[in-house]
């Protein structure tokens, strides 16, 4: 993982196309802790997630396609955004996941 992304003050994990989880940065290690931090390296990212959520996450493989929304977790609001990657040639290669916190009245602009 590049440096900078390493100290970036939002979660990122990376799985590959199988949905192994193959990269986390310091910040997602630290929200993880809990299930295991950076031991959850190599892990099905299938297995992460209770129902209904394992099934959506498997829906998401399947659709390759963007996944955001909001949460609210110990009175911390954040948006997560779930980001399918693709090889130089064009192939599934995985999904990068982005969890940030956000405040509780985040503006909005219309720019032209």
């Amino acid at each position: 993982m590049e440096p900078w992304m390493e100290h970036l003050p939002a979660a990122v994990t990376v799985t590959d196309a199988q949905g192994r989880i193959v990269a986390m940065n310091a910040r997602a290690a630290e929200v993880f802790a809990e299930d295991g931090g950076l031991a959850l390296l190599g892990s099905s990212v299938f297995d992460c997630h209770p129902e209904p959520a394992r099934t959506r996450t498997l829906e998401l493989y399947a659709e390759r396609a963007p996944n955001h929304y909001t949460i609210e977790k110990a009175g911390v609001r954040k948006i997560i955004h779930q980001l399918p990657y693709f090889d130089g040639s064009g192939a599934f290669a995985g999904f990068v996941e982005i969890s940030m916190p956000i405040p509780e009245a985040l503006p909005h602009f219309v720019r032209t």
